[in-house]
């Protein structure tokens, strides 16, 4: 073959190459996978788009829609659906989690995905409904190991599959970034199935399940056994100013925040009421309550099983009033899902009793039946390292929904399984001082870890993990941003660097206090 002939043929598969279409969306209605069925195979043209549940997502790129159930068990009913920019496509693959008891996909995620060039899938976990109801797991235990680990690995298995037969190619990355249970399902890919993603953030992760909800009824049982125990909501200002007050300028900073709560000695007792009671203060029960809270749950030796909540950041619309005390007895969402786990994930008991429950022995229960379902546990992430993946973690310190030394044990486990250097090459620790369940709260809180933003490495964690998985520069700092209202739109209040774990932002001594430029990150020790 002459060099001519070479070149020109060698210039012609280049360009087929780089012009190559995707295939015809509904021809994916033929395509055939193992346990899987395809419903829908629909092109949507750019422009708005209204999923089958929530409202309308604007501003969308043409895609193919992708919608089926997957069927790994005779009692497995996983709803998904995959969603490929055409044309636009990155090469990257968005894998998108659950908060909750799932039930129910994140449309709005995946539009944020397409939006910046994601292919991107989301998954109900096998059931509906939604949000606290786990009802659907009475007598199910297939749909339980769905929705403790099979389904979001089914998903992205067969949302890989997919992409390859519409674009002809397989995905050159593949992301999952989440917080809460959405946390929990990072870190079960990246325990049992190192091979899906190549790069994993998870927030706030739920990962010790059986003992997070275990602490869910320590709580109840602190608050509502004896009616005097109870915290009415009104009350949460004040214990947060007493925390704040006492432990806010141990970093040196008086901004509201207090930057590490394991460094507050903060005492309930400061409230105890001396006269009449009023919302300023609190009764000798109630004090007894709140140490129980902040004590975290303990066994019968007195040893402690799960960590307790830090101290600061109670009151506001995402702290205790939501999640511990609620609006008033037994309307709390600790106590929504940990009655809906006990009742039909461990007991089979719609009618189950809180007010017999017995750390020793209903945790002990929890564990033997469902620990290997639900809890992501396992230090040993040496798949996830040797293939490359890289993981980012993070949890804000006021977070009333979990408790955010769970999350410093959990990476502590994983330090100490792989060796400090071996962690350090593809894990990192963000702690958000303020920041409450996944966001919110009143210290700095964004930090594009809603969604695909298409941010900037230094502000974007999401970007950073891109950037660190394709270019080896792992994240030793991120700046998060305090916003005046819901929107950057609204303002900036103030900028703070997040830093790698144990380093803590501290303040340079000059230069405002609300400019992350006049911070940098120290050892605790400084």
């Amino acid at each position: 073959m002459s060099t001519m002939i070479r070149s020109f043929l060698v210039a012609v598969v280049s360009c087929g190459a780089m012009l190559a279409a995707p295939k015809s969306c509904d021809e994916l209605l033929k395509l055939t996978l193992p346990a899987t069925t395809i419903k829908i195979a629909e092109a949507v043209a750019a422009g708005s788009f209204t999923p089958p549940i929530g409202g309308a997502l604007s501003n969308l790129p043409g895609f193919c829609r992708v919608a089926g159930m997957i069927q790994p068990s005779a009692d497995s009913d996983i709803e998904f659906e995959v969603w490929m920019p055409s044309p636009g496509w990155n090469g990257k693959f968005e894998g998108i989690g659950n908060g909750g008891f799932a039930g129910s996909i994140g449309y709005s995620a995946m539009g944020a995905a397409v939006s910046h060039g994601y292919a991107t899938a989301s998954t109900d976990t096998g059931h509906h409904p939604a949000g606290l109801d786990a009802s659907w797991a009475l007598n199910h235990p297939e749909k339980v190991t769905d929705f403790g680990y099979r389904a979001i690995h089914e998903t992205a298995d067969k949302a890989k599959a997919i992409l390859k037969a519409f674009y002809g190619e397989p995905v050159k990355r593949s992301y999952f970034s989440s917080c809460s249970n959405g946390g929990r399902q990072a870190l079960m890919e990246a325990q049992r199935y190192p091979e899906d993603y190549d790069g994993i953030v998870a927030g706030a992760p739920a990962y010790y399940w059986t003992h997070l909800l275990t602490a869910a009824l320590w709580n109840m049982t602190a608050t509502l056994n004896d009616p005097a125990s109870y915290i009415q909501a009104s009350k949460l200002p004040a214990i947060e100013g007493a925390a704040v007050e006492s432990c806010d300028a141990l970093d040196g900073v008086k901004d509201g925040v207090i930057d590490d709560p394991t460094k507050c000695s903060f005492k309930p007792s400061k409230l105890l009421c001396t006269g009449a009671e009023t919302d300023s203060c609190l009764t000798a029960p109630q004090v007894a309550a709140l140490e129980k809270i902040y004590g975290g749950v303990r066994n019968a030796k007195g040893e402690q099983v799960f960590p307790g909540f830090s101290a600061g950041g109670e009151a506001g619309a995402s702290g205790w009033g939501g999640w511990i005390t609620g609006a008033g007895p037994e309307k709390s969402l600790q106590y929504g899902f940990g009655m809906n786990f006990f009742r039909f994930m461990v007991y089979s008991n719609p009618s189950w009793d809180y007010h017999a429950f017995n750390v020793d022995h209903d945790m002990k229960v929890a564990d033997d039946s469902l620990a290997g379902k639900l809890n992501a546990t396992n230090a040993d992430l040496k798949k996830f390292k040797d293939r490359g993946g890289k993981l980012i973690l993070y949890h804000g310190w006021s977070d009333a929904a979990i408790p955010p030394v769970s999350t410093v044990n959990y990476y502590k486990n994983v330090v100490a399984k792989m060796g400090a250097k071996d962690a350090g090459s593809f894990v990192r620790l963000f702690m958000v001082p303020g920041m409450q369940h996944c966001g919110g709260g009143p210290g700095p809180n964004a930090f594009g870890q809603a969604a695909v933003t298409g941010g900037d490495p230094e502000h974007d964690i999401d970007a950073a993990l891109h950037r660190w998985v394709e270019e080896g520069k792992g994240p030793v700092q991120i700046i998060a941003t305090k916003y005046k209202g819901a929107s950057a739109a609204s303002g900036v209040v103030r900028t703070r660097p997040l830093c790698q774990f144990p380093q803590v932002a501290k303040w340079s001594g000059s230069g405002s206090t609300d400019d992350a430029a006049n911070f940098t990150c120290v050892g605790p020790q400084n």
